[in-house]
């Protein structure tokens, strides 16, 4: 599908603008960053970046998006000329999909002509927010099971076709074990999985004949809806009649049970005493029914017995809390010579004041440890030397000071396009998502809590303080 016109129309205004006035080639940077943490969480992942590369290598204007545009009568021919051979030459810098991310620090940088850095704004915002969305919120469904395998059930619930597939990746990357959707699965070779409806159950005339079909067609990987009609009095016992008849006899174990309604805790403990009893302890339950990670919490606090989870709606849509609000602001622009001078946005509302220069990010790990220690953002030719200690402080109460010693520093973002095109090696999915579990080690686990997570710091280094509160000074009325 070509995204070209996947934009909101003031970027289309102000490129013509910036045409109209000579300054469409003048050189900006951009940075996209989020101001807080979806569910008040302690951190974001970054997911989408993949998708992003392929949309901005082959962005370009057909000439049925040219008619469009010039049917409006608000855009000049040069213009409409301009975007006919249109080719995306900026270079982007991006933090790595699955990495831990925080608030207010840059996770995508943009630079090249301000015309076409403008252009992709939302395309940019709407890939990288909508998957870094959802990973985040698998994340979290994850860190919540305790171990626990998580299926990504949220397909029918999706936002729209492309949301059930992307978001069937992102959960992938986060940890979730397989999805449902089976295009995801051919697209991305994520694991698929799924068993039966209630639906499967009605079309027979008993719940046992109609599992002992679907034992017959898979007994090798037979895992039965037990709560159609009664979990404990109807759905499990025949369960355990049709392993009794058919799955055993084939030679096989059953794989396990799905509840998909009721009280998850007390049936869950029912359920298992009955498949303990009836010689199937390795018979696993799986749970769904609009969970989350604050319901699974709570069911093993209650004790449930579950040893699965299928996470649906309350995952894809990220229903607690469904934006990820990454914003694309200008930081630095070009002068005459060609230098990047920097730029700032001010505001009433303090949190959306940004950040000047174009800038690099670093990640402070402790030496032995190996945990994360304070994200810093410099100014992007500043290098953080760990071969000393080195001073961090908070860039709003800059009185909380602390020096870091014995760490490692290691910049977060790299150059993913150079002139338009991807020059990154594109991991695999799996090669992303292990990527992914060795970053999340890296955190503490106060900055993993579900609530009141410990706030992780994220500094400036003193040149880029000193730029921002001089930009301050001087457009301060």
């Amino acid at each position: 599908m070509n995204l070209s016109l996947l934009t909101d129309f003031y970027e289309l205004t102000m490129a013509g603008g910036y045409l109209k006035n000579g300054r469409e080639n003048r050189t900006a940077c951009f940075d996209m960053f989020f101001r807080k943490v979806p569910d008040r969480g302690g951190f974001g992942i970054m997911a989408g970046l993949e998708q992003l590369v392929d949309e901005l290598e082959h962005l370009s204007f057909s000439h049925d998006d040219i008619d469009y545009l010039r049917s409006l009568s608000l855009f000049d021919e040069a213009f409409l000329q301009y975007l006919s051979n249109f080719r995306f030459s900026c270079d982007v810098w991006a933090v790595p999909e699955g990495t831990p991310i925080f608030p207010m620090e840059p996770i995508v940088t943009v630079v090249g002509p301000v015309a076409q850095a403008q252009l992709i704004e939302t395309l940019l915002l709407i890939t990288i927010n909508y998957q870094s969305l959802v990973a985040t919120k698998a994340n979290r469904i994850v860190r919540a099971t305790q171990g626990r395998p998580v299926l990504e059930y949220g397909a029918r619930r999706a936002h729209g076709a492309s949301a059930a597939v992307y978001g069937a990746r992102a959960a992938y990357i986060a940890g979730c074990a397989g999805t449902s959707c089976t295009l995801a699965g051919k697209r991305f070779g994520i694991p698929v999985t799924g068993t039966m409806a209630h639906s499967w159950v009605q079309n027979f005339d008993t719940e046992l004949e109609a599992f002992e079909a679907y034992a017959r067609q898979f007994p090798q990987n037979c895992v039965l809806l037990v709560d159609t009609y009664n979990t404990l009095q109807s759905g499990v016992p025949n369960a355990i009649k049709a392993f009794d008849s058919v799955v055993v006899p084939a030679g096989f174990r059953p794989r396990a049970i799905r509840i998909d309604s009721g009280d998850i805790t007390y049936l869950s403990k029912k359920a298992r005493r009955m498949l303990d009893e009836a010689g199937y302890p390795d018979c696993e339950i799986i749970a769904s029914n609009s969970v989350d990670e604050y319901i699974i919490r709570d069911l093993f606090i209650e004790g449930a017995r579950v040893d699965m989870f299928g996470v649906g709606e309350r995952l894809i849509t990220a229903s607690s809390d469904p934006v990820f609000g990454g914003v694309y602001k200008l930081s630095a622009l070009a002068d005459e010579t060609g230098t990047l001078q920097p730029r700032i946005k001010l505001s009433d509302n303090v949190s959306k004041v940004t950040i000047p220069c174009r800038k690099q990010v670093w990640r402070l790990f402790d030496r032995h440890t190996g945990k994360a220690l304070a994200d810093v953002v410099t100014k992007f030719d500043e290098v953080v030397d760990d071969r000393g200690d080195y001073e961090i402080f908070d860039p709003d109460h800059t009185w909380k000071r602390k020096t870091v010693t014995d760490f490692i520093a290691r910049p977060m973002l790299h150059p993913v396009m150079q002139d338009g095109k991807c020059v990154y090696g594109r991991p695999s999915i799996e090669e992303i998502r292990a990527y992914a579990a060795e970053q999340n080690a890296t955190l503490w686990d106060e900055v993993c809590r579900l609530e009141n997570p410990h706030a992780y710091y994220v500094d400036l280094s003193a040149p880029l303080w000193e730029e921002r509160d001089r930009l301050l000074k001087k457009h301060a009325l």
